[in-house]
Order: C-alpha cells, then sequence, then structure tokens
C-alpha cells in the first residue's frame, strides 16, 4: 500500500470516528438514579412535612404554655428548637429577635398588629415603633443553641473561634 493510500484511509477513519461521535449515535441510555437536583424524593418531602407538622405542634404547645409568643405568621423552627421566644416582648424592648423572626419581618410576615408599626429607616433597615430591629447578640444566640442542644440530642464542635 502506498504512502498516498495510508493517509487518505487515516484521514477517512478519523472523519468516520468524529462524525460517529459528534452524532452521539452509539452513546448509552442515561440512567436516572436521583432525581434532577433541588428536587427532594417523595420520601424526603413525606419526611419534611412530618417534621413540620410536629414542630407547628410543638410551636402550639410553646404558646399554650406561654414560652413562646410570635410576632410572625407560621412557624418559627428556631425558636421551637430552642424551647420558644416572646418575639413581641423582644421587639417591644428593642434588645434584638430571634434570627428567625428577624427573616421573617424582611420577608413582610409580620403579624398584622406588628406590621401597623413597622417601618424603614434611611438605609432600608426595618424598624418597630421607629427602634431599628435587629437580631439577637452573639451572646444570646450561644445561649439558644446551647439550649437546643438539650433537645436534639447533638454535639457541636467548635471548628473556629473569632
Amino acid at each position: 500500500m502506498s504512502r498516498l493510500n495510508q493517509v487518505v484511509i487515516g484521514l477517512l477513519l478519523i472523519t468516520v470516528g468524529y462524525v460517529l461521535g459528534t452524532s452521539q449515535s452509539f452513546q448509552s441510555t442515561r440512567l436516572l438514579a436521583q432525581q434532577k437536583s433541588g428536587t427532594p424524593t417523595e420520601e424526603t418531602e413525606d419526611k419534611i412535612k412530618g417534621a413540620v407538622k410536629q414542630m407547628l405542634e410543638s410551636q402550639l404547645a410553646l404558646e399554650e404554655e406561654n414560652f413562646m409568643t410570635t410576632a410572625t405568621k407560621g412557624l418559627n423552627s428556631f425558636a421551637v428548637s430552642c424551647g420558644g421566644v416572646n418575639a413581641m416582648e423582644d421587639l417591644e424592648n428593642g434588645n434584638g429577635v430571634d434570627p428567625e423572626t428577624f427573616a421573617a419581618l424582611y420577608a413582610d410576615l409580620a403579624k398584622p398588629d406588628v406590621a401597623t408599626h413597622l417601618g424603614r429607616d434611611d438605609q432600608g433597615r426595618i424598624t418597630y415603633k421607629n427602634k431599628i430591629v435587629r437580631m439577637y447578640p452573639v451572646s444570646r444566640l450561644k445561649k439558644m443553641f446551647a439550649t437546643r442542644i438539650k433537645y436534639t440530642g447533638e454535639t457541636l464542635e467548635k471548628e473556629n473561634s473569632f
């Protein structure tokens, strides 16, 4: 076989390989063993729904026992997991609120009687009766997380200290 024939056959094989590769005619069928990212499985969704139901029942129990007073609509899972907070008293005293209440106020989820006293300052921060709403001080957050460990049974190791 001449040198020219070898080059032509080589180029032909490369071309055929390229065409077959780009056409994906030999690609195997995709197997989807997992749900699309961002979408929990039905089993996980059922577990979340069960946990939320339990949290709502716990919140109602804390409210009935006067361990919790919310300032926002819906479940406050952080406060429940820490044994309750009095968000109304916290707002009135201007000493800060728990993280979930803080977020809910910014998400326009305040209860109607709270919403009438909310506003914004010139920097866009939420105010309650003209006092800036802040999150709890770090010392109080640490105490709340320590209390939460009593209920969750977690062992949380410190990795960084600031």
